[in-house]
């Protein structure tokens, strides 16, 4: 059963009021939508999308029970099974021992974090923007353990090592990301009335 990407956002807004999570939603579907095409999955590039939108789809109602609750949640909507792993396996090691196997699982794992770390740099910024981030800015920032201390930067260095490119390659990749989609993700967050 194939769902379309409004039927998704309204399955994700179910469980998610917070503007925080549907903020970081819209912006790793971009951050997906913008790696498979560029890696060349361009036909698929819905499906990593649609992997990225729901990634957290339970984390905001039960956090101690996440991927576990989201696995539940996606098969009762109808998700193909494919997207059930690759949501599940994106916190592999934290709260899910289901391994991320294909290229957009990967992706989906390391990326996650990372779009934490950047949004939190570029709320810093004067700019509130990615457009003027540079690798080197956040790298001080990776650096700083204090910095958006939830974002775990083992995770981001496994999610490099597994793709098997530099950290500083997914660094500069993922900002470039979501410089992509900054602009889409800020308008789709006041159409909703959330910005």
């Amino acid at each position: 059963m194939t769902h379309t990407r409004d039927e998704v956002l309204v399955l994700l807004r179910q469980y998610n009021k917070e503007p925080f999570h549907i903020l970081h939603a819209l912006t790793v579907e971009g951050v997906m939508t913008w790696y498979a095409r560029e890696l060349g999955y361009g036909q698929e590039a819905d499906f990593w999308s649609m992997a990225g939108l729901l990634h957290d789809i339970d984390f905001e109602q039960w956090p101690e029970e996440h991927c576990r609750k989201a696995s539940e949640l996606l098969r009762e909507a109808g998700m193909d099974d494919r997207l059930i792993h690759a949501v599940v396996s994106h916190a592999y090691g934290l709260c899910s021992d289901v391994e991320p196997e294909h290229e957009m699982e990967k992706v989906l794992f390391a990326a996650d974090e990372l779009t934490g770390l950047i949004g939190a740099a570029a709320r810093m910024r004067p700019s509130k923007s990615v457009q003027d981030m540079e690798v080197s800015s956040l790298k001080k920032k990776f650096k700083d353990k204090k910095f958006a201390a939830g974002c775990s930067r083992e995770v981001i260095r496994q999610g490099a090592e597994r793709l098997g490119w530099e950290l500083e390659t997914l660094m500069e990749r993922t900002i470039l990301a979501m410089r992509s989609c900054e602009e889409k993700v800020n308008a789709e967050m006041a159409a909703l009335g959330l910005a």
